[in-house]
């Protein structure tokens, strides 16, 4: 595989983000989300984001490897300055450093914009994912247990949180 290249998403790079995420809507409970979006609803996630809500891809041997962002913690404006992220993996390329790719970009990311937290909502069975943001110096900020519903089951999330360090 050649060597990966991170970069920010443009709009032709939205029907492989909305691929790789409907992967994980279907068949995972890596997102609570039921159904796939359409291509027009992928379109205004994607044109309505503000600067400090940028989407990022993977890119390797000419198709998108994987892709994360940054979006609104809550609407309070209190909040502003606190993002949740997200990290998705083409279901060919786990395990390959692909997520610790786009969080480190994240958390660069969220240092620039001059932001101070980034809050990470994981499945509690998404062991792979709750170590990933371990490795990177997040924390367990709490657990909420069945606050989703799907696949005919109760689900419990864990909040992570890391908290840019200021001197």
């Amino acid at each position: 595989m050649s060597t990966p290249e991170l970069r920010l998403a443009t709009e032709a790079d939205l029907p492989a983000i909305n691929a790789i995420h409907a992967h994980y809507v279907r068949d995972t409970c890596s997102t609570y989300a039921l159904e796939p979006l359409t291509s027009e609803a992928r379109t205004a996630w994607f044109t309505s984001r503000a600067p400090i809500h940028p989407v990022t891809v993977v890119e390797g041997e000419g198709e998108i490897l994987a892709w994360g962002s940054l979006g609104t913690f809550r609407v309070l404006s209190g909040y502003n300055t606190t993002v949740e992220n997200s990290i998705y993996v083409h279901p060919d390329h786990v395990r390959r450093g692909l997520g610790s790719i786009i969080l480190q970009d994240q958390m660069e990311r969220v240092r620039e914009l001059g932001l101070h937290s980034i809050i990470a909502v994981i499945d509690s069975e998404q062991v792979a994912s709750i170590r990933l943001h371990l490795k990177f110096g997040f924390h367990e900020a709490g657990r909420f247990t069945e606050i989703a519903r799907k696949f005919d089951a109760w689900h419990d999330t864990v909040f992570m949180q890391w908290v840019v360090e200021t001197s």
